[in-house]
């Protein structure tokens, strides 16, 4: 199998035939997930954000991308999906403040979905940054590290540590001044159980899907030379 991430010539998906739907249904979990994460919903004592019925597979296609195309596209997609948020953020919150038609009677139940809270979203955007670049990173170091095997050590490995990272990053960023620090922590510790626990149980879905992708694509990429740096080109050649 090719261990490098093939580049084509006009940016497209370097011959790959799953790439850019993958990276496609990923930035529209990602926005889903977004329009969401305002209702809340009980679970037992937990109070969970709707955004966790899909956000959680964000990092699935992370570890995806990853395993199979190699660092660089995982970039591409996690900079796509930034860039897609930002606009719905952006578009949203205009849309909602624009003055309505006389006529028009759903103002208040728009801004009430659509009006995005500043804080909040800058907190959503700099976790998914952080936590998406974390996975990834620690999920191409570990298939160096494992030579490949164990594929599950990567996909529960790096979901540890970009939820993390991603939960931390998110509750403190959007509440701290507001709550108590040992609510925050308590937020953090549920939501990270939450979207640990559910990652670990999709890794059959994973395995699979890396699977198909690997033997249709005939790639199996190793981040051997690598530029990790997150705002660097998504050219980077490994070999």
């Amino acid at each position: 199998m090719n261990s490098e991430l093939r580049q084509p010539s006009s940016g497209g998906s370097g011959g790959y035939k799953y790439l850019d739907p993958f990276i496609t249904l990923f930035v529209t979990v990602l926005l889903i997930s977004n329009l969401v994460a305002p209702k809340f919903f009980a679970l037992g004592p937990l109070r969970i954000s709707a955004a966790q019925i899909l956000f959680p597979i964000t990092y699935i296609f992370g570890d995806i991308f990853t395993e199979v195309y190699g660092y660089a596209a995982s970039r591409r997609a996690i900079w796509y999906g930034f860039g897609a948020s930002f606009l719905m953020a952006v578009v949203s919150y205009v849309a909602a403040v624009v003055p309505p038609a006389p006529e028009y009677r759903d103002q208040a139940a728009f801004e009430t979905i659509f009006k995005p809270v500043g804080r909040i979203v800058a907190a959503s955007l700099l976790a998914y940054w952080f936590g998406e670049f974390a996975n990834s990173f620690t999920m191409a170091r570990l298939k160096l590290l494992t030579k490949g095997r164990y594929l599950w050590t990567r996909t529960i490995g790096s979901t540890v540590v970009g939820q993390a990272v991603d939960t931390t990053v998110v509750m403190f960023a959007a509440f701290y001044g507001t709550r108590s620090t040992q609510v925050i922590w308590q937020l953090i510790l549920s939501g990270y159980l939450i979207k640990v626990v559910y990652e670990t149980l999709m890794t059959p879905v994973t395995y699979a899907a890396v699977g198909f992708l690997k033997r249709s694509e005939g790639v199996d990429h190793f981040d051997y030379g690598t530029n990790f740096n997150p705002f660097a080109g998504t050219a980077d050649k490994s070999g």
